[in-house]
């Protein structure tokens, strides 16, 4: 393969991943620039007493030009700075920081009610100039990227903003005093400010007219500040127990290790997109030399069948199994082109045993998921079991594709995603294929009263038992085995995807394994991919089963991992 010279950005980050893991401190500043952080840090101090001397504007534009470089969530930059120099307004504060401090006082035991009263707690009438820090909340929750999880994303911002003006102040030799003894409606109303827009305090700002050599606090005897070591836990909090687990994903080395092979091609990093994203996956797993797979196939009928929530006959099921043995099937000529081989699995096919196919069926009585669980809880971890085997052996190829044949699944996977996602019924049943709307309703109704007659279950075995089907406890299986063994899992569509779900639930170190192969049109399949945390690399609105999202997934990695060994590399 050819070598050529790095094509350097003209902006960005000019380094390459060879150089950052040559010298991986090189990002640092010197030592004496480090010391003197540290020094700030630790010289940091919550001033109340000033200097009526003022403060220069091109220190004030300083001081706040550092707020405003602090970190913020979805880089929404939600603070607002009301700088206050008018007499009138800093008088006003100061009675409503007067009328708080004894009413906190009033809340204590009488004691610490005197010694809170002998603690001089502000300045609003000291400082020449006061801060008041405002977070501005009235974009959505949602459309801030982080806020989603973490609501409360934006005022941490703000705090951050406030720490940056707290060191910049303290290294210009300026005082700084964070003021919280105020009710928040009354500071927004002096202040007027709009609906939406709250505040962190007041800051009083000025040269100091004290220079304490330690926190005032802990010189009065309120408190101390605590040994490092009494904050600090490891992993868990202290005392908790860590949840069993027999997997581990790739270590953080070979992770990073395949992105650093991505950085030496002659292309811009990540150029292939989500491919790339998932060819430094199989890498990771130590699976970058891999050219070909398995595609297990897992079939089965279902009782449900007899509500009518499928627009075809269950013997669908037997035939298209008996085609995929014979190697004519859509899901299995689709292998057979993509380089792969095909392990088809009878998981419970009406009719008997299917010749050829490899047995994993369920010994006890099945269900009609309204009535009475899908099967027994021996069964459902016999399947898991035979799965998990078969998932092993598959697994030594480096790649194995997840495909499941059954009439009415995709009733069972709503019903089952209800169970494992913790959703309404109304999120997760959709038309499956060639349905209507009639049928439709009907499939809503059957997965409503299965998931009330289940009720709440307490693991991923449990749902698999009350709501699943055997040919998705077989490839929950299929997924751990496989993933014991760190070959990559392509997962199909929804029915598929849910078996992988439960396989991460089981252990989560499964998901590292995962490539999500296609996003079906079935309702709810989006919101299982969310849950598993992979983004898929095929949009193309299947509707075949049989593993052939997967298929053709597993096909278009297999040549982004020929890419990744064959291309022309840089020469750094």
């Amino acid at each position: 393969m050819s070598v050529h010279p790095r094509p350097v950005p003209l902006i960005g980050d000019p380094t390459a991943a060879s150089e950052r893991a040559a010298d991986p401190t090189g990002w640092a500043f010197d030592p004496a620039d480090r010391d003197a952080l540290h020094r700030v840090l630790a010289a940091r101090r919550d001033v109340r007493r000033y200097r009526p001397d003022p403060v220069p504007a091109d220190v004030l534009e300083r001081v706040l030009t550092a707020a405003h470089t602090a970190p913020s969530v979805g880089h929404s930059q939600p603070w607002r700075f009301v700088v206050v120099t008018d007499p009138n307004v800093r008088d006003r504060a100061a009675v409503l920081t007067d009328r708080e401090r004894l009413r906190q006082a009033a809340q204590l035991e009488p004691d610490a009610a005197r010694r809170l009263l002998d603690l001089k707690l502000e300045g609003v009438r000291d400082a020449p100039l006061g801060v008041v820090v405002c977070c501005d909340r009235r974009a959505p929750a949602a459309g801030v990227l982080g806020r989603a999880t973490y609501p409360d994303a934006d005022l941490w911002s703000c705090a951050a903003a406030i720490q940056n003006l707290w060191l910049a102040a303290r290294a210009e030799g300026l005082g700084l005093g964070w003021v919280t003894l105020f009710r928040p409606a009354d500071l927004a109303e002096l202040l007027g400010l709009p609906d939406g827009v709250e505040t962190l305090g007041w800051l009083c700002l000025g040269w100091p007219d004290e220079r304490p050599p330690a926190p005032g606090l802990e010189r009065a005897g309120w408190s101390q500040r605590l040994p490092l070591a009494d904050v600090l836990m490891t992993d868990r909090w202290a005392g908790a127990a860590p949840p069993p687990s027999a997997l581990r994903g790739p270590d953080q080395p070979d992770v990073v290790a395949a992105r650093d092979g991505g950085d030496r091609l002659l292309t811009p990093p990540g150029s292939l997109g989500v491919l790339d994203a998932a060819v430094d996956r199989a890498v990771a797993l130590g699976r970058g030399g891999v050219t070909g797979g398995v595609l297990v196939l897992a079939a089965a009928d279902h009782p449900v069948t007899v509500h009518g929530v499928s627009a075809f006959d269950p013997r669908v099921t037997r035939d298209v199994t008996e085609a995929a043995v014979a190697g004519t099937a859509v899901g299995v000529t689709t292998a057979r082109g993509a380089g792969l081989t095909a392990v088809v699995v009878d998981a419970g096919v009406a009719g008997g045993p299917v010749p050829g196919a490899v047995g994993a069926r369920p010994a006890g009585p099945r269900g009609d998921l309204v009535g009475s669980p899908a099967m027994t809880a021996e069964d459902t971890t016999a399947l898991v079991e035979a799965g998990r085997a078969l998932g092993r052996e598959a697994g030594a190829s480096g790649l194995v594709a997840l495909g499941e044949v059954g009439v009415a699944n995709t009733t069972v996977a709503a019903a089952l995603a209800c169970a494992l996602l913790h959703v309404e019924p109304a999120a997760v049943v959709g038309l499956g294929s060639g349905a209507d709307s009639a049928m439709l309703a009907r499939k809503a109704a059957v997965v409503t009263a299965a998931v009330a007659r289940a009720g709440v279950v307490p693991d991923p075995l449990t749902a698999l038992a009350q709501l699943g089907g055997p040919e998705l406890a077989v490839l929950a299986g299929v997924a751990l085995g496989a993933a014991e063994v760190r070959a990559v899992v392509v997962v199909d569509g929804f029915a598929a995807s849910l078996a992988a779900l439960a396989a991460v639930q089981l252990e989560p170190a499964v998901q590292a394994s995962l490539v999500a192969g296609q996003r079906s049109r079935e309702r709810g399949h989006d919101l299982v991919l969310q849950a598993l945390g992979c983004e898929p690399l095929l949009d193309l609105r299947l509707r075949a089963g049989e593993g052939v999202g997967a298929v053709l997934a597993a096909s278009l990695l297999l040549q982004g991992l020929a890419v990744r060994r064959t291309a022309a590399r840089v020469d750094r």
